[in-house]
């Protein structure tokens, strides 16, 4: 076993070396803000999808998603489901809007500074609302990633979680530090592509191995309810499904639209056919990964029988996976060194799109936009690197605890960003009545409806979403979407410039590729 963890290692190092080489090439290639943090809107179709696909996905596809399969059931793959409408719906119909209306707008760089120019915010108050609303939640959203990748370090060298996450953590660093944007959307080419392979190969070899009698070994694992139930999609953790947990699952999709590190990567592609290709590849990647995950929880369970992971510990199901197939059934430990890099990547190519977004919203919206407006490219540069390094920091602290779970830390980023961002993103693209009010209080009133749904224990000592079992992000996007729509009606229609311009984005006239 020694000698197969030295080739694992091996296997770590290479490829941590490899992202900080891509990080140190392009570090020299930022001339200017649009550089680092869009890459001077130069991504071919084939990086932008993988980008998108593989920052969202994150240590949550490769551990939370599996890990919750393997626990409860085939039930929870109704998130895989929800999320894989929300992904189609938004290559099919935000992608090729947005690129165009943040050409138009301004040439806008960030969500935030697309919200300004959009609605025409002299005052500069959605840039301010916005920008504090992303750095609140990717702190949790990093978080999540930097735990995961603690726990990968700590289940399969050993090391203490703390130290497992202070090495994480510095990698990803490092190459966002100073690569920016393209060293990010490179680096989560590679991973993605890393990640799809681990996804597919590990639970196809790991089904010839219990030779098809899945069912037969699910049964002997003890699985609530028996197999039967653990295999039906409207079961969960041997429970008939009720309708509220199956709404909260599907409403993973709707976040989508609202999340900047996907919806940046829109923006920044070469042209609109580079665009039309993207969309294919992105589609295909995400149905594959999503498909094969839950696979590998219901796989995983009976590959791994008579060993079982409880309390916390089935989020490792895809690591124990690969540690057992490539050191004891085969001989292979650097190809399992290289499979368990694909995890890696899940987790990197995730943070590191955060912590660039939100670097991007402190030194481009916040500090250039209200605090220092006369400030040059390079005095931005230095301020996105250094808030890189802080939320870095923060974020770290944030993950410290061994026992905080990747799916709750994710589930409340991605409802708050979703519900914040998602409506107001959708009805600026395709409702010209929307105006500058309604945009104000359709992100106040997302963020702050997951924050007391989540947080406030307003009922017997329970938050509203315990007491209901309604996931935060429904109820947050109803909120902001009825908001935005009730406030933009009740206020001034938007000025003839504003409308002018929604028509330019419809009809695709004065748009500068």
């Amino acid at each position: 076993m020694a000698d197969s963890i030295i080739w694992i290692l091996a296997a770590f190092v290479i490829y941590l070396l490899f992202m900080v080489v891509i990080g140190l090439v392009y570090a020299k290639k930022n001339e200017n803000a649009e550089d680092y943090f869009l890459g001077g809107r130069k991504l071919s179709g084939a990086v932008a999808a993988l980008s998108a696909q593989a920052s969202d996905m994150s240590g949550w596809l490769l551990m939370g998603l599996p890990g919750s399969v393997y626990a409860l059931g085939t039930g929870q793959a109704w998130i895989a489901i929800g999320l894989f409408i929300g992904t189609v719906c938004n290559w099919l119909f935000v992608s090729k809007r947005l690129r165009r209306y943040t050409i138009r707008a301004g040439n806008a760089l960030t969500l935030p500074t697309y919200f300004e120019n959009r609605f025409h915010d002299k005052k500069r108050v959605l840039l301010l609302i916005s920008s504090v609303t992303i750095v609140i939640f990717f702190l949790v959203y990093t978080a999540s990633a930097l735990a995961a990748g603690g726990k990968l370090f700590t289940s399969v060298f050993g090391v203490e979680y703390k130290i497992a996450l202070t090495i994480g953590a510095a990698v990803i660093l490092i190459y966002t530090f100073m690569g920016g944007f393209m060293a990010v959307c490179v680096t989560d080419f590679v991973q993605g592509t890393l990640m799809l392979i681990g996804l597919l190969v590990v639970p196809l070899v790991a089904y010839g191995i219990v030779s098809g009698n899945v069912m037969d070994t699910l049964e002997a694992s003890g699985v609530a309810g028996g197999a039967s139930s653990y295999m039906n999609l409207f079961h969960n953790n041997g429970k008939p499904y009720g309708f509220i947990d199956i709404i909260s699952q599907v409403a993973w999709g709707l976040g989508y639209c609202g999340m900047p590190h996907i919806l940046v990567r829109f923006m920044a592609v070469r042209d609109e056919k580079e665009l039309n290709k993207s969309k294919g590849i992105g589609i295909g990647w995400v149905a594959l990964s999503l498909i094969f995950a839950c696979v590998i929880g219901v796989i995983g369970r009976a590959y791994l029988y008579p060993g079982l992971l409880t309390e916390g510990a089935e989020e490792k199901v895809f690591i124990e996976m690969i540690i057992k197939m490539f050191t004891v059934d085969y001989r292979l430990p650097i190809i399992g060194g290289l499979f368990l890099c694909g995890i890696l990547a899940a987790i990197m190519s995730t943070a590191d799109s955060q912590l660039l977004v939100s670097a991007s919203s402190v030194a481009e919206d916040i500090f250039r936009g209200v605090v220092k407006r006369d400030a040059d490219d390079k005095t931005v540069l230095h301020m996105s690197r250094i808030t890189v390094f802080v939320i870095a920091i923060l974020a770290y602290i944030i993950a410290l605890d061994p026992n905080s779970s990747i799916m709750g830390l994710v589930s409340n980023a991605w409802a708050g960003l979703g519900a914040a961002f998602g409506p107001i993103v959708l009805l600026s693209l395709f409702w010209k009545r929307t105006n500058f009010q309604g945009a104000v209080a359709g992100i106040m009133t997302g963020a702050l409806t997951v924050i007391v749904w989540d947080y406030i224990p307003l009922v017997n000592g329970q938050t509203l979403g315990s007491a209901t079992g309604l996931y935060s992000l429904a109820i947050g996007f109803a909120l902001s979407l009825l908001a935005i729509v009730a406030v933009s009606l009740a206020t001034p229609a938007p000025s003839r410039e504003m409308l002018r311009e929604f028509d330019d984005v419809v009809n695709n006239r004065n748009i500068a590729e």
